[in-house]
């Protein structure tokens, strides 16, 4: 039995592995007949929802006096179709586990990690002796699958148009999943999350909360969309030139990027204003206004050297359009961050 769980040099600890691995109550008599033993009290399902959706509904039986719940996905059983009413992040500590999410089949893999939104629907295949599945919920309605789209999206002006790309008509939303095995910093995250919850420290709460905090930060920065659409010729040009805007949006201009793709300025112009809704240079600017509005929310920077570091040459343009962008001043909207913190 692999039971080593190595990043950055530090394996996990050996105590909390072994009481991972230990055969509880219940994976003790599904390993005798291989069928699922309903785990859950009766009052841990919504009743009324689970026979409107014909499936189980779990509810917030589990955060009676705290926000969080983890628990180790019991072994050797099909767990059923179910869904719920709280955000379920379930991470692959070892081996492997096949799901099926709204109807669609995947594999996690170790050190991968699917995030559920509420409503989600998933069942889980029968985990096999050497498979950890870790399940984290919490109840924080303020973050969820837009939430993290939304952060993506305000830092890219690609994503930003991904996001509001047509998907497949039949394709929820409502899950996410990170492959996440080569990432030492989640990993890393991931085991201290763990730690601090088997083995009971103190002040684990508040510190689980905070790791949360920057899983979900670390997960955003990582999060990739792929593009739904058909990659023809122009969709694919317009989706190089916004990456090109995300990453050179200080010095780009559409003359050099038309030089650099081999095209005309003005076709390339007519072409991205059709394909994205708006010039190339509002664009732009919409790029230079969100990274300086990341500087003046998150550092005390003077608004003069952010104006020049996002690459603006004359203030005036810049509040005005930093106004007509976020409706408030640079200044009064970092004064409300602050009292926002």
């Amino acid at each position: 039995m692999e039971a080593l769980t190595l990043l950055e040099g530090k394996a996990m600890n050996q105590r909390v592995l072994n009481m991972l691995y230990t055969l509880n109550s219940i994976e003790k008599k599904q390993r005798e007949d291989f069928h699922y033993l309903e785990e859950m009290p009766p009052n841990a399902i919504n009743k009324e929802l689970s026979k409107k959706e014909k499936m189980k509904v779990l509810n917030n039986y589990f955060f009676k006096n705290k926000d969080i719940y983890i628990s180790k996905h019991n072994r050797f059983a099909p767990y059923p179709t179910h869904s719920h009413t709280f955000l379920e992040i379930n991470y692959m500590l070892e081996g492997e586990a096949k799901q099926v999410v709204n109807g669609k089949a995947l594999i996690l893999n170790r050190g991968d990690l699917l995030l559920l939104d509420v409503g989600a629907e998933h069942s889980i295949e029968a985990l096999g002796e050497n498979d950890l599945l870790i399940n984290i919920l919490f109840r924080n309605s303020n973050i969820n699958i837009d939430f993290l789209k939304d952060l993506r999206r305000s830092r890219s002006v690609l994503y930003d148009f991904l996001l509001k790309s047509p998907i497949k008509a039949n394709e929820e939303q409502n899950y996410l999943i990170f492959r996440t095995a080569k990432n030492n910093k989640i990993s890393q995250i991931m085991d201290e999350i763990i730690e601090e919850y088997f083995l009971k420290k103190e002040f684990s709460d508040a510190i689980i909360k905070a790791y949360l905090q920057i899983l979900v930060t670390n997960l955003v920065r990582d999060y990739r969309i792929s593009d739904q659409q058909p990659q023809n010729k122009r969709r694919k040009l317009v989706v190089d030139v916004l990456d090109e805007i995300d990453k050179n949006y200080k010095t780009i201009t559409l003359q050099k990027i038309a030089k650099k793709y081999g095209y005309n300025k003005n076709y390339l112009s007519n072409l991205f204003k059709k394909e994205v809704g708006k010039p190339f240079s509002e664009i732009v600017i919409q790029k230079k206004l969100t990274q300086a509005h990341i500087l003046i929310t998150s550092t005390s920077l003077p608004i003069s050297q952010i104006i020049e570091a996002v690459g603006i040459s004359n203030k005036s343009f810049f509040y005005k359009k930093y106004y007509d962008f976020y409706k408030e001043k640079p200044l009064a909207d970092r004064q409300h961050n602050l009292i926002n913190i």
